[in-house]
Formats: C-alpha cells, structure tokens, sequence
C-alpha cells in the first residue's frame, strides 16, 4: 500500500469513530495530537514531494524554465491530492542567469581558486579582470577604506561565519555579501571577494544575493570557498601581495516572470479567514534546492495534506503558498516583485482576514522551538500547543519578525501576526546556497518530526476559532 494512503488511513482510523461519537465536536488539541502522531506513523508524503522536484527539475532559479515547470507540476500535484482553489499567480522579474565562472591567483605559482559569482552581480569584460588583492577583516573595515584607495585593487572581506544553532551568526556575516560590493565601489575597486558566508570547510563557494545600489550591483563581486580565502590570508600573512584573475559570464533577462502556487483546504465555520503555511519553490542555481526550500515546501504540503484527509474540516481555510523569487529579495532592486509582495499586492483586501501565517525555510533538521506572535506567547493557546509539541522536543521561545520568513514579511507589514517553527540550523549553513545542496543531505526522520509540528500547529490555528490571533497582537503591541 502506498504510503499516503497509509497515512490518510491512520489518520481516518484514529479520528472517524471519535468523530462521528463526540458531542460537542473533537477538541482541536485532540485532533492536533493525532496529527502529530500520524505524520510520525510512516507517511511519505514530504520525502516523495522533496525527492520528485529536486529530481525532476534539478535547480530553480528564479525566472528560470526550470522554476516554471516546477510551478506547473507542483499545481498539478496539489489538484491530484485534492487541493481547492489551486491556481498559479505570475508577476514580472528580471532574471539572473550564472553563465561561467573562474578566478586564478597569478604570480610565478598560478592557482585556481573555487568562486562563485554572486547572485545579481555584472559581468567581467570579455578578457576578465585583475588586481591586486586587498583583505579586510570585516565589513566595517572595508566601510571605512577611503575613497579612491582601492582604485586598481580588489577588495576581499575574510569574515568567518560563526556556527549556532538559531542561525544567528547569519546576520553578521551577511552583510559583507549584501553591502560589500558597494563598499568597495566607493573605495575605488574594480570587484569585491568574500569569504563564503558559510560554516563548512569545503572547497566549494556559497552564492547569495548582494544589494543594489541606484538599480545596480555596483562591481562584479564573487564568494571564494574557505580553503581558497584561507590560502589568499596565507600569502598576505607571508608577506606577498595576492593578485587575481576573475572571469563572469552573467547575463540578465529583462521579460522574465516567476510565480507563487497558491492552494486552500476550505474552513467549515470561518473559511473567509485564513492561516497562511508556505515555503518557496525557487532556489539558487548550484545545487538542487533540496534544503533550501524544497523541503520547505514538502513540510508544508506534507502537513496540508494530512489535515485536507481528516473527516472534517478545521474552522478557518488553510492556505498552502509556494512563493516564486524569494533568492533575489531585496530592497531597491530592478528586478521586479518577489514572491512575498506579489502575494501581497495580489491579496490586499484579503489580508484583513489573514490570521496567522508562517514559512518553513530553514532546511529539514529537526524542530526545536515554537514562536508564536505577541499576545499569544503564552496562555492558553500557548500551553496548548506546547502540550502537543512537547513531546517532539520542542519548547517555546520568543519569534522575532525576522525568524518567521523573507515571503511571510510583507503580509507582517500589513499586520498579519507570524509564528515560527524554529528548525536546528546547526548543519544548515554547512549547505546553504552551494553545490552540495542535494536531496541526500536530508535525513527523512527529521522531516517527519517537521511535518508532524507543522500539521499540528497548523489545525490548532486554524480549528482555534476562538482565538483572535490579529487582536491579541495589536493589543500587546499597544501595551506600554
């Protein structure tokens, strides 16, 4: 027997006769721990999804042919599992295209280095370029390089991403991937090198978006992996300049478009509100976006699934949300919407009736921690909730915005209160946005453990119709 009909069973099993008996309806605490233990009762319904559209469709740049055919395929699989109102919404971008890459560390000893251009950067001239390399400890210190020092030069940022279970050590190291370019373009620099934001010590180079500057990547700028950084440090600490080589072919395509997959389980009470669950179906070129974001998308559409098989309906309707674009978001770019506004522009007179929304885009690894919006971190929402998802290790800690997702961000602008089902990144920038982001680096009972807090917390929300979500957080905001 296939695996989601097994699941649909077990969940058929466990809820049909207590269903039919009860008298007033089934407590949503109840059919949340159920769910929960379904999706842990060997269902295969996340594992297939991630394992077909990273098979089928490989990588998913944004704009791509590749992104299109997965939309259209993820539409179609949403019909087949039974999915409402399942459509596809485009909007225009400019697409990004890699085309090739190198750098060569020159001199009497020539090198090949690992590089990666990053995304949204311009192209070299035909022959490339080269300079002498100019290292930096941070971003700060590159920000403080006075105009017209680097004129001729490169200018190269060494900062290592510290490793943490929460993924803090993201932010700071960052920056130097979104601001760097336009830091060594005031000082005078002809391209800008990072050290790949990443954790791992692997000779592969970590992409990533950079930050537009009056509707431009100011210079060509490229991540070297570590090992290649660390041998640049090497040279300068023995007293040699590094001069380097850099070669890109990147091209922009100014018609392109991407798109969000949008499908809905009707609510039975209050199915003109809605809790938003997404992930987003783009991804970087390198890999094949198993981690970042198709198991994203397979948690939530495993977690939708469940709940659409139960014999009854929750409340309010439950919104799956494919996001389209979500690697080229940024502020001030010429490259049209991404996924995030685009919904939001599309669904402005809907929002008001937006309950709660959250993104799953953190890899596979396990949750941990549970976020819910202000006004209803704790209390009886809450102490429900982490009765059902205590048993699968997970604790409550507070959900600052920026945890919740880059496509669920907007719709927070507009006053949707967010949650987040906070997953252990501890490996996760070991991967993030290299080559070896590939479908066996996800380990399918720590998916499960995923889709079972998903589906749980999902059918609380949504079966919770007591429980004003939007109120309770304006209210907390208002407290002084």
């Amino acid at each position: 027997m296939p695996k989601d009909r097994f699941t649909s069973l077990v969940v058929a099993l466990l809820l049909a006769g207590t269903a039919a008996a009860a008298t007033p309806p089934v407590p949503p605490e109840t059919v949340a721990t159920q769910l929960r233990d379904a999706a842990l009762a060997g269902h295969d319904i996340a594992f297939t999804w991630v394992s077909e559209l990273t098979t089928r469709f490989g990588p998913r740049p944004a704009g791509s042919p590749n992104e299109h055919a997965a939309a259209q395929w993820a539409a179609g699989r949403l019909k087949a599992l039974g999915f409402e109102n399942v459509h596809i919404e485009t909007f225009p971008i400019t697409a990004w295209v890699r085309g090739q890459e190198s750098a060569e560390l020159l001199g009497a000893t020539r090198q090949q280095l690992t590089v990666a251009a990053l995304g949204e950067s311009p192209p070299t001239p035909a022959a490339g370029l080269e300079g002498d390399v100019v290292a930096f400890a941070s971003l700060k210190d590159l920000e403080a390089a006075a105009p017209g020092s680097l004129t001729g030069k490169i200018a190269f940022v060494t900062y290592r991403m510290v490793r943490t279970q929460d993924g803090a050590g993201y932010g700071p190291a960052v920056a130097a991937r979104t601001e760097g370019p336009a830091a060594a373009a005031r000082a005078g620099a002809i391209a800008f090198l990072l050290r790949s934001v990443g954790t791992d010590s692997h000779r592969i180079a970590h992409t990533g978006t950079t930050r537009y500057v009056d509707g431009k990547v100011a210079v060509p700028a490229f991540a070297l992996s570590p090992p290649d950084a660390e041998q640049l440090e090497r040279l300068a600490a023995l007293g040699s300049v590094p001069r380097v080589h850099l070669f890109s072919s990147a091209s922009y395509v100014t018609d392109a478009h991407s798109q969000n997959v949008i499908a809905d389980i009707r609510g039975s009470a209050k199915p003109e509100e809605f809790v938003v669950i997404g992930g987003h179906l783009d991804s970087w070129d390198q890999g094949t976006g198993a981690i970042d974001d198709g198991t994203g998308t397979a948690i939530v559409v495993a977690a939708a699934k469940l709940i659409r098989d139960l014999p009854h309906k929750p409340a309010r309707t439950v919104r799956v949300v494919l996001f389209g674009s979500e690697e080229i978001a940024q502020p001030n770019a010429p490259f049209g919407d991404f996924g995030g506004n685009s919904y939001v522009a599309l669904h402005l007179s809907e929002l008001p009736r937006h309950v709660l929304a959250g993104e799953s885009d953190f890899g596979a690894d396990r949750v941990y921690a549970l976020g819910l919006p202000a006004g209803v971190h704790s209390g009886p929402f809450a102490d429900s909730a982490l009765r059902v998802l205590g048993p699968l290790g997970i604790i409550a800690e507070p959900a600052p915005r920026h945890e919740v997702g880059a496509d669920v961000a907007p719709m927070q602008d507009k006053g949707v209160p967010g949650f987040a089902l906070k997953q252990d990144g501890t490996r996760y920038f070991d991967i993030h946005h290299t080559p070896d982001d590939t479908l066996d680096k996800v380990d399918r009972a720590q998916l499960d453990q995923n889709v079972a807090a998903w589906a749980a917390l999902t059918w609380l929300a949504a079966d919770s119709g007591e429980v004003n979500f939007r109120a309770a957080a304006t209210a907390a905001a208002d407290e002084p």
